[in-house]
């Protein structure tokens, strides 16, 4: 088994390798099989085919320079997409940890710690204090 590991290591020496566009491809690839496993479109067959076949080509390909373009393009593309989910997710955790209260007089947004107790909590903004519980 470590022997396998081995040759396929030395195989892929000087070959691009996964990257994320190749994961999009591949979860795109595998999303089709299973809609075309409810729904039975022949063509998709074939579109899955071909899209396996172009992740591999990119897996083994030794024009690394290329393959790295076409990532840098594929990252250029989906930057607003992975940046709107990134920023619901840390904000999402940030949720965890703090409360946001807008302020009653202006509403802007403050956040603040959970587990204070009740506090006086003054607005940056307009300097307006208001009590919550934290």
């Amino acid at each position: 088994m470590n022997n396998l590991k081995q040759k396929f290591a030395q195989f892929m020496v000087g070959r691009y390798g996964v990257d994320e566009f190749s994961r999009f491809l591949l979860g795109f690839a595998v999303a089709m099989m299973i809609v075309n496993l409810i729904i039975r479109i022949p063509v998709l067959n074939t579109v899955v085919l071909l899209l396996l076949v172009y992740v591999y080509f990119r897996m083994f390909s030794r024009n690394i320079q290329g393959r790295y373009r076409e990532n840098l393009k594929y990252k250029e593309l989906t930057w607003k997409i992975r940046s709107f989910f990134t920023s619901k997710k840390n904000q999402a955790a940030d949720l965890k940890a703090n409360h946001i209260y807008k302020c009653p007089k202006c509403g802007q947004k403050i956040r603040i710690p959970r587990g204070k107790g009740k506090i006086i909590v003054t607005c940056p903004k307009c300097k307006n204090e208001f009590e919550k519980k934290s």
